[in-house]
């Protein structure tokens, strides 16, 4: 089947899908749809486990709702950015540049870059891990596993971009080959958050009302934890507040990250290379919202589950029946060296007297530091074995953990594609496409020694410092660009719905600047260089935008 033939066949179902009713309107947009799910791909990776892991660990079942309504207000700007791309049928990045702004566009680009490459890096690792501690655990400690893994990851998902770029057959076969991914991702969480259900593992009532989103879960700590914190007497005051900020920190930084820079990128590109234009706005929208937000939303909160039933309030995994802990937790130490020094307890610098003296704390203090200590996804693959079994929890685990690691890095990949191309000037180039796909996963062949230690800390600060505090800039600039006159012409919403869409992406603006300024005013002079970055692209991008739009139409024909 042609090119060709594909365009008429999609032509003839659209035509169907708007005359039929809702139900077979929805059934034929499933089948066309595809961009959305490489979005799932990406936004389910090792950052979605981590935080939902954390989530469950710090604020229990009452947190359910934070990363659902995250994904959401990150979707309504992911929406905008996708209904002007098909809208005038143009490149977003030329349009930023024509229209918006260069400095931003340029700001865009190289941040889609310096993310795609530093971000690869880590699924990587993670796929490793998961085939070594999982999967294949007598190659747990094997030290040219890792690469050996790496040059066949790399094969695969090299493969799989090959496909992608050599036309409609292709970028079907790869949008397949994703929604099983991802399908196998939530399948395996989903099967897990089963099996917790039917050992009677799960509070129903509990799970049902984590959903509801409420500000307590932000700011006090749950009833688990608030027992542990009373017992702590008169050091009770800092836990306190050290789980608040703690919880404050995981709930502003889920809204301000729901949706990565390269993400946005991806989006537009992704649907003008399927071809799709103004007829498919409709179904742009639908295809979010069943490859993004059903995916992430079912995987997450099973992940959510499953972490705080057997991590929230809980101590058993990292101390033993003596109150000792189980293995050097030096998140465990750090947080009593912090209830040491605030309440005036002399630590000396010797780290073996140290260690002695943080030893001989209130085992209250232990118990509650023992809490807060962050798992992963081995972790709770051990620990549910006595209720799943051990075979079941580690492959479950093994399979769910590789997938998000597989699909992450092919849409990286596939962005980074996108992105060498236009910086190259040459987006027709499928020469510069497979090439620039290549890049990020080349360099993360050498994952084993460039993500740990001093260089993973090198690449992860300025890398995510700069992905933050552009992500409110990419939103407003999609913002300024859905209200563009000149960009948009007749297809730019007008009355109530112009004032409904410019509210929620404004809700999403807000957000995502207030979760990205908490993060980043934390991380010292990189974090004030970012603040700084965001304020001053902001104030650039209003005023070039205003410039732009206000000049006269025969200045903008010259």
């Amino acid at each position: 089947m042609t090119d060709s033939d594909v365009d008429a066949r999609r032509s003839e179902a659209i035509d169907e899908a708007e005359l039929a009713l809702w139900p077979r309107k929805l059934l034929i947009w499933t089948r066309l749809s595809g961009p959305g799910w490489l979005q799932g791909a990406i936004t389910l990776g090792g950052g979605s486990l981590a935080g939902a892991l954390y989530l469950g660990v710090i604020g229990g079942f009452d947190t359910l709702w934070v990363q659902p309504l995250a994904m959401i207000l990150g979707v309504v700007m992911l929406a905008a950015v996708g209904y002007v791309a098909l809208s005038t049928g143009q490149r977003p990045l030329a349009s930023v540049n024509r229209h918006i702004s260069p400095v931003l566009g340029v700001s865009w680009l190289l941040a889609v870059l310096i993310a795609n490459h530093v971000w690869c890096l880590p699924q990587y690792t993670l796929a490793q891990a998961a085939v070594q501690q999982n999967l294949l655990p007598e190659l747990r400690d094997s030290s040219v596993a890792p690469w050996v893994i790496g040059v066949i990851i790399f094969a695969f998902t090299a493969t799989i971009i090959v496909f992608y770029d050599t036309g409609h057959r292709g970028i079907r076969l790869v949008e397949g080959v994703m929604k099983a991914l991802v399908g196998l991702i939530v399948l395996a969480f989903v099967l897990v958050v089963a099996l917790l259900f039917a050992k009677g593992a799960l509070p129903v009532g509990r799970i049902l009302a984590g959903f509801v989103p409420s500000v307590s879960s932000a700011t006090q700590a749950t009833p688990e934890l608030q027992a542990l914190i009373d017992a702590t007497g008169d050091a009770g005051g800092f836990w306190q507040d050290r789980v608040a900020a703690m919880q404050r920190d995981r709930v502003i930084g889920a809204f301000g990250v729901a949706v990565g820079i390269n993400m946005t990128f991806l989006l537009p590109y992704s649907l003008l290379k399927k071809g799709w234009g103004k007829r498919h706005r409709g179904l742009a929208i639908f295809d979010l919202g069943v490859g993004l937000v059903v995916p992430f939303v079912l995987a997450t909160s099973c992940l959510v589950l499953a972490s705080a039933s057997q991590f929230h309030g809980q101590t058993q995994d990292v101390l033993d029946e003596a109150g000792r802990p189980l293995a050097g937790e030096s998140a465990y130490y750090q947080a009593l060296e912090a209830r040491a020094n605030a309440t005036d307890v002399a630590l000396p610098d010797d780290e073996t007297e140290k260690r002695r003296v943080l030893d001989g704390l209130p085992q209250a203090d232990h118990k509650v530091a023992a809490a807060l200590v962050s798992r992963d996804a081995d972790r709770l693959a051990t620990t549910l074995s006595p209720l799943l079994g051990e075979t079941v929890a580690r492959y479950v685990f093994g399979v769910g953990v590789l997938m998000m690691a597989l699909t992450t890095i092919i849409v990286l990949m596939l962005m980074n594609s996108f992105a060498v191309s236009e910086a190259l000037g040459m987006p027709e180039s499928r020469k510069a496409r497979i090439a620039g796909a290549m890049m990020p996963g080349v360099l993360s062949l050498f994952a084993p020694v460039l993500w740990t230690g001093e260089t993973r800390t090198a690449l992860f600060i300025p890398a995510n410092v700069t992905g933050a505090s552009l992500i409110p800039i990419a939103y407003l600039t999609f913002f300024l660009m859905m209200n563009s006159r000149k960009l948009l012409g007749e297809a730019r919403p007008t009355g109530a719905k112009r004032v409904l869409v410019n509210a929620a992406m404004l809700v999403s603006i807000t957000v995502a600047t207030i979760g990205c300024v908490w993060g980043l005013s934390g991380r010292g002079v990189w974090g004030q260089a970012g603040i700084a970055l965001l304020v001053v692209l902001s104030v650039w991008g209003i005023v070039e935008f205003l410039r732009r739009e206000n000049r006269p139409a025969a200045l903008e024909a010259a």
